[in-house]
C-alpha cells in the first residue's frame, strides 16, 4: 500500500455540491493559513514525492450521534500546496466507516486521504471538535523523548490506522496529551481538541520541545 501523501485509498461516496458559505469557514480558513505559514501543512517538492500534505477540520456539531454519524469539514484532496484556500477547497465528509474503509462526502472536492483518521478522532469524544493532521520531523523523530503516544507502523488513512487510534485512546495517556505520531506514515502528527486554539497549540507547543531538543544535540 503506498505511504504518499495525496494517494485516496478508501471507497468515497462522493456527491458533488455547491462550496460551503465562507462565513461556514472563516474560522477554519484562518487556522489553516496559519497551520501552512509554520510548514505543518504544505507542499515541498523533496517531500514525500512531491504531494501535499496535511489537513485541518472541524466537526460541524457536537451532538451525539450513531455510529459513523459524525459530520466534519476537511480541507480537500491535494490542497496542501496552495497558500490560501477558498470555499472550494473545502468539503463535508457526513459519514464515515474506518472499519469499512469508506467515507460519504459532498461538496465541491474530494474528500483528503487522512479524513478516515479524522473520522475516527471524532467518533472517540462527542466533545472533540477540531482535528489537525500535520507533518513534522522534528516531533515525529522525537517522539518517545516527548513522551507522544505511538500508532504501530500500519499504513496511514487505513482501518489499521483506525484501529490504532482507538487502542491509545483506551490504553494510553492520549485523551489528556490530545496528540499522537503516527509511526507507519513519516512525519506524520495529529492533535485535537475542543477548539482550534487548544487543538493547534499542541501542535505548535511540541514542536517548540521538539525544536529544543533539536538544538541541544548540535
Amino acid at each position: 500500500m503506498s505511504t504518499q501523501e495525496g494517494v485516496i485509498k478508501y471507497r468515497c461516496d462522493f456527491t458533488p455540491a455547491p462550496p460551503l458559505p465562507y462565513e461556514e469557514l472563516r474560522e477554519l480558513n484562518v487556522w489553516r493559513r496559519l497551520m501552512f505559514l509554520t510548514r505543518l501543512i504544505g507542499q515541498d517538492p523533496d517531500r514525500y514525492g512531491g504531494y501535499g500534505y496535511g489537513n485541518i477540520s472541524r466537526r460541524l456539531d457536537a451532538t451525539a450521534r450513531s455510529e459513523g454519524q459524525h459530520p466534519f469539514i476537511i480541507t480537500g484532496s491535494q490542497t496542501g500546496g496552495k497558500p490560501e484556500l477558498g470555499p472550494e477547497d473545502y468539503v463535508v465528509v457526513t459519514a464515515c466507516y474506518p472499519d469499512e474503509n469508506r467515507l460519504v462526502a459532498r461538496g465541491p472536492i474530494k474528500p483528503s486521504s487522512e479524513s478516515l483518521t479524522h473520522g475516527t478522532v471524532y467518533a472517540l469524544d462527542e466533545r472533540i471538535l477540531w482535528v489537525l493532521h500535520a507533518h513534522s520531523p522534528e516531533i515525529w523523530h522525537h517522539a518517545e523523548q516527548l513522551g507522544i503516544p505511538i500508532t504501530a507502523n500500519v499504513p496511514y488513512g487505513s482501518p489499521e490506522m483506525a484501529a490504532e487510534v482507538r487502542r491509545l485512546f483506551a490504553e494510553s495517556e492520549l485523551p489528556q496529551k490530545r496528540i499522537f505520531v503516527m509511526a507507519g506514515h513519516e512525519d506524520g502528527v495529529v492533535t485535537f481538541g475542543h477548539t482550534a486554539e487548544e487543538t493547534c497549540f499542541t501542535m505548535l507547543s511540541y514542536l517548540a520541545r521538539a525544536m529544543q531538543l533539536n538544538e541541544r544535540s548540535n
